[in-house]
This record gives structure tokens, sequence and C-alpha cells, in this order.
């Protein structure tokens, strides 16, 4: 039995609302936007040559993560090319 005298945990029923794929050099990554019996959340999982890793934002999160991620975004376009990175795609507003 694991430490603090608890079993494993029962499997949780998730729903899938949606799923986005996105290949990105050699990742994949997963977004799917679920639901179970505590919410809704994003798990976002990186998949590189069978290693996953993942990473779960609550929906009520979700504004304030775009916001970093669009803060990112920005500060990445406003620097020069690196010279071992491929061109990237221009995003339209």
């Amino acid at each position: 039995m694991p430490a603090g005298g608890r079993g494993p945990r029962p499997p949780v029923q998730e729903e899938t609302i949606r799923s986005e794929k996105i290949q990105v050099e050699r990742k994949t990554f997963l977004l799917i936007l679920k639901e179970n019996a505590r919410g809704r959340f994003l798990r976002i999982t990186e998949d590189v040559g069978g290693r996953r890793d993942s990473i779960i934002v609550p929906t009520s999160g979700l504004e304030e993560f775009r916001n970093a991620v669009d803060a990112m975004l920005q500060a990445a376009q406003e620097l020069p090319p690196h010279p071992g990175e491929p061109p990237s795609e221009s995003i339209a507003d």
C-alpha cells in the first residue's frame, strides 16, 4: 500500500468535449477539453517518440493561460530569428 495508507485511486469517468492535434517538428501535442464530476479542464499532452508528459489546466484558468501564451508569442515574434531554428509560420490575427 502506498504511503498514507491509501490504495490506488479508482478511475474517474471523463467525457471528451473536443480535441486537437498539433505536430511541431518531432513533437506531437494533443489538446483535449474534458469534463468529469469535478469540472471541465484542458489536458495538454506532449508526445515525443512515445514518451508522454501532460499538464492539466482547469477551464477557470484558460483565459489567463491564453494571455500568457499570447505574451510569449509576442515576445518571440519581436526577437530576431535563432540560427538553428526553422522558420516559423506567421499567425494572422
